[in-house]
């Protein structure tokens, strides 16, 4: 079963994703993402790429409870997985905009930050890194992610508080970049594709690198130790009975 639909017109291509209600992550339909992308990065007629997502939500997050079955060495793996796939996307070298339909939650919202650009629908939506609620932490390259696109002192009350934003909130903290009616989403994150297309695809790539490769490679230098620090703590006795509480309608 396909968790991701990609589509193409002309030289922007869009990747939905589509599992369940919520769009939640497990490993599946990370790895379906990530080909998705790999594909487009080698693709000659793709210039720019909208990441958006199906339904009410952009993405609940991790599959909690599907991740509540998995062994400590399995959901390291898992985690690993992920923020592999987040530096990689930070790091991608066609302009990506982040066309946030509906909530954006947790791993969803580190998905969204990942990108070059975040345009959000403004009815109900919420946005947050609510790790903090929950009892979990979170990792060195969401967090180095954050500050790029927050500042330091914003990340410290997104990361600190857990609080669910509306999209006018997460504007005036940076987390959002444009707020646009439900119905114009998709045209307004076409048009800022279709801007960024229409740049030497060279430069881009090159300025993006400038301005990013030095936070990535600060990233891996602390990664594999947070990611294992984000699972004692996932483990612990604390967090492991707020997260039996979590639940996702399919």
């Amino acid at each position: 079963m396909s968790f991701v639909h990609v589509s193409k017109t002309g030289e922007i291509a869009t990747v939905t994703l589509s599992r369940g209600k919520v769009n939640a992550l497990n490993e599946p339909m990370l790895r379906e993402i990530r080909t998705s992308f790999q594909d487009l990065e080698k693709s000659d007629e793709v210039k720019a790429v909208i990441l958006t997502g199906r339904g009410k939500f952009f993405s609940f997050g991790f599959d909690i409870p599907e991740l509540l079955s998995y062994s400590k060495d399995d959901f390291i793996r898992y985690l690993t997985t992920f923020a592999n796939f987040c530096s990689y996307l930070f790091l991608f070298p066609k302009p990506v905009i982040a066309a946030l339909n509906g909530h954006t939650i947790a791993g969803g919202c580190m998905l969204a930050n990942a990108c070059d650009l975040r345009v959000m629908v403004p009815e109900k939506a919420k946005i947050a890194l609510n790790e903090i609620t929950f009892g979990a932490s979170v990792f060195a390259g969401s967090v180095a992610i954050l500050k790029f696109c927050v500042g330091s002192r914003n990340a410290e009350t997104i990361l600190y508080s857990g609080t669910m934003y509306s999209p006018d909130e997460a504007a005036r903290l940076g987390l959002v970049d444009q707020i646009v009616p439900a119905e114009n989403l998709m045209q307004a994150a076409e048009k800022a594709a279709a801007d960024f297309a229409s740049k030497s695809a060279a430069a881009f790539s090159s300025i993006k690198g400038l301005l990013r490769g030095p936070i990535a490679e600060e990233m891996a230098k602390r990664e594999q130790d947070s990611l294992h620090e984000f699972a004692d703590i996932w483990y612990s006795e604390e967090t492991w009975v707020k997260l039996q509480d979590i639940k996702i309608h399919s």
